[in-house]
């Protein structure tokens, strides 16, 4: 449990939902098949802790079926709203069709672990569809391509949201050459990160002192391309799952002010997910 108090309409930008299994089985060439974790885990989860807003990011392991993901936004409408997965050769069609049920964008995984993204002609040629719809393209890569990466994302004519910080490793410190590149990459306006994921870049235990001066420095230098998200149900950790509500005291040393905790929060995704005002 936290004592944070969060703004009204404070949102979790990046979670999942896994099965169960039954209803919402695992893709056959998934590379990992997750312990389940229910919708409405992650309801009781929110309700705890006073999230009332939230983005759902479609899982590998349920591969392009994003139904486990369309049947949570359903159960709580206008709050909750969606991060897909589909081929790089989507059809503006199809992603129509994904839109009405309320999600956002596009995820692509550059992580070894993981089924393999885009590349640079896809990207190209899938980003004019993005754009028609407003959504976003969203990246999670391994830190060393972040560099490589920057030419192809920065010139894209979407928004490009990089997920958990780049997955930067914190104990190579702050001068490290994968940071300095995310940093250089976000100088351009249409690239936002994710700040999460503190204690995937963390080499230490909670409550994850050497990542937090990452996450901090991106929320103050890029206060309006920010959003936040818990990552539960925190797949594919190191480690035992981290406790949520060590997660959530990081949050006023991430964003040590009420404006930055209200953007990070609340205006932030409100801009970027196109959230309604008065639900």
């Amino acid at each position: 449990m936290t004592t944070v108090r969060l703004p009204k309409n404070a949102t979790d930008c990046h979670c999942h939902v896994f099965g169960p299994v039954a209803r919402f089985p695992y893709a056959d060439d998934s590379g990992f098949k997750p312990a389940e974790a229910p919708k409405e885990a992650l309801f009781a989860l929110h309700d705890q802790m006073g999230i009332e807003r939230c983005v759902i990011v479609q899982s590998g392991c349920h591969g392009f079926d994003n139904s486990v993901v369309v049947d949570a936004i359903a159960a709580r409408p206008g709050r909750y709203l969606g991060v897909a997965l589909a081929p790089a050769d989507v059809t503006l069609a199809d992603l129509r069709v994904l839109d009405t049920k309320g999600f956002r964008g596009l995820r692509f995984n550059y992580m070894s672990h993981l089924a393999h993204g885009a590349d640079e002609a896809q990207l190209r040629a899938l980003a004019p569809k993005l754009a028609d719809l407003g959504w976003h393209l969203q990246i999670h890569m391994e830190d060393q391509l972040i560099e490589p990466m920057s030419p192809v994302l920065a010139s894209l004519p979407v928004p490009v949201v990089i997920d958990h910080m780049g997955r930067i490793d914190a104990s190579r410190g702050r001068n490290q050459p994968q940071f300095e590149a995310l940093l250089r990459l976000l100088d351009h306006d249409y690239v936002w990160c994710k700040v999460s994921g503190s204690e995937r870049a963390s080499r230490q235990d909670p409550p994850y002192a050497d990542a937090t001066p990452f996450a901090r420095e991106l929320v103050e230098h890029f206060s309006d391309r920010v959003v936040w998200g818990t990552d539960w149900p925190h797949p594919n950790y190191r480690a035992a799952p981290p406790d949520d509500g060590d997660l959530f005291d990081l949050l006023p040393q991430i964003a040590p002010t009420a404006d930055l905790m209200r953007a990070l929060l609340v205006d932030n995704p409100a801009r970027l997910y196109g959230f309604k005002e008065n639900i």
